[in-house]
């Protein structure tokens, strides 16, 4: 039996180098041997993925692309197929789960400065991904074609309007029709189960083609290639397979721990994961008293209305909150400190992430309540704060004072 394993073994080796990528990207790949907590999110991110293709497409099987039978499909679901409540709030849990892995693995990479050099093309594959899965959320938000779904895409597709010149043209084009209607929720279909999933997945292959290529960080922000032993391989490093596989698993195993645990028992997260309007028929004569988009993108939702329009025109604040995200991709050229892990920066650099941070989930719940005059000046200053931690990142090596960075990783 094994002569004949190893002989099929070869014969694909001829054909498809499967023992070649093996080595490669798993047995020999060499990680650093100090990865922390903070190094479990890459792979729970994979994992996510998964999770949303398997359920979507079971979920594809019974949902109805159609104006009126959407939401009667998605009840349907829920009420009569086998185990379809299960599948389909495994599917709306793991896109918050989805982002929250991603924004702490983003925070991750700000801590430890895994997108400066080399890392850079590795940083923009990051944010690009995070793009692709910020259209990915939006066109599926629509599909449940409940009140919250159809009026927050006919919040957020009018915003295009402000684009000046070609703003109209470019809301109906969206759309493909002058309101949000069935050929509306027929397109987001077909971007939400097709073509954004074809880019995204893409991406996360070139994402882990860039990392291997040039290696993984780790918490002190040494590069391991440099210090080898007589046999080429890092002195600080260990292979990929089996101590970080078998390390992973174990974050894995709390991770669905957590993750089950919500979708049998509070599946709707009091309303931040499932929103209430969002259990009624679209209405386009009834309008929630509060339109608000899903908690991962209620940041940039406070930005784009804390910046006061022009002569009628929200552009200024569209601006804003696309700006909020290019921002992120300039991020290597940005900050200049040679030192990478936050071990070894300043006291000034910390201040300014931590201070971030908290930035960040103010405007995250600023972007869920009602606009009032105190949240509206909040909102203001939030967003200024963001846009500075950028530019003070670029100013602050100039008087920094880092510790010595050790020749080899600490344990």
């Amino acid at each position: 039996m094994n002569n004949m394993m190893t002989q099929l073994l070869g014969w694909v080796d001829a054909r498809f180098p499967l023992t070649k990528m093996w080595k490669e990207h798993l047995s020999e790949y060499y990680a650093p041997k100090n990865f922390n907590f903070w190094y479990f999110f890459g792979s729970l991110a994979m994992l996510v993925l998964v999770i949303q293709i398997v359920t979507g497409i079971f979920l594809t099987m019974s949902y109805k692309p159609d104006g009126a039978l959407a939401f009667g499909s998605v009840e349907f679901i829920m009420r009569d197929v086998n185990w379809g409540w299960v599948i389909r709030y495994a599917h709306s849990t793991g896109a918050s789960a989805f982002f929250a892995v991603v924004y702490l693995h983003m925070f991750r990479g700000l801590m430890y400065g895994s997108y400066k050099a080399p890392r850079e093309l590795l940083w923009i594959f990051g944010c690009l991904i995070y793009l692709a899965l910020m259209a990915e959320a939006f066109f599926g938000y629509l599909l449940p074609w409940g009140q919250m779904s159809y009026w927050g895409a006919q919040v957020i597709v009018n915003l295009f309007g402000a684009v000046p010149f070609v703003g109209e043209e470019l809301s109906i084009w969206i759309r493909g029709d002058y309101v949000v209607s069935d050929a509306t929720l027929n397109r987001f279909f077909a971007f939400h189960v097709i073509a954004v999933p074809l880019v995204l997945v893409g991406l996360v292959v070139a994402h882990i083609i860039a990392l291997h290529e040039v290696g993984s960080n780790n918490p002190d922000g040494i590069e391991i290639k440099k210090n080898k032993g007589p046999d080429g391989k890092p002195l600080d490093g260990i292979p990929f397979h089996p101590y970080y596989t078998v390390k992973d698993i174990v974050g894995v195993v709390v991770f669905l721990m957590i993750f089950f645990a919500i979708v049998f028992f509070a599946p709707e997260m009091g309303g931040f994961f499932l929103e209430h309007p969002n259990f009624e028929p679209a209405d386009p004569l009834k309008t929630p008293a509060h339109i608000a988009p899903v908690w991962y993108f209620t940041p940039f939702y406070a930005i784009l209305r804390a910046v006061p329009s022009i002569a009628g025109s929200a552009f200024p604040g569209v601006l804003a909150m696309g700006a909020a995200v290019v921002i992120l991709f300039f991020l290597p050229w940005l900050d200049r400190q040679p030192v990478k892990s936050i071990r070894y920066r300043g006291l000034c650099f910390k201040v300014l992430l931590f201070l971030f941070v908290a930035d960040f989930i103010m405007l995250g719940y600023l972007g869920m309540k009602p606009t009032t005059d105190l949240f509206k000046l909040l909102a203001q200053i939030g967003t200024i704060y963001y846009f500075v931690f950028f530019i003070a990142l670029a100013i602050i090596p100039k008087f920094e004072k880092t510790k010595p960075v050790p020749e080899r990783v600490t344990e």
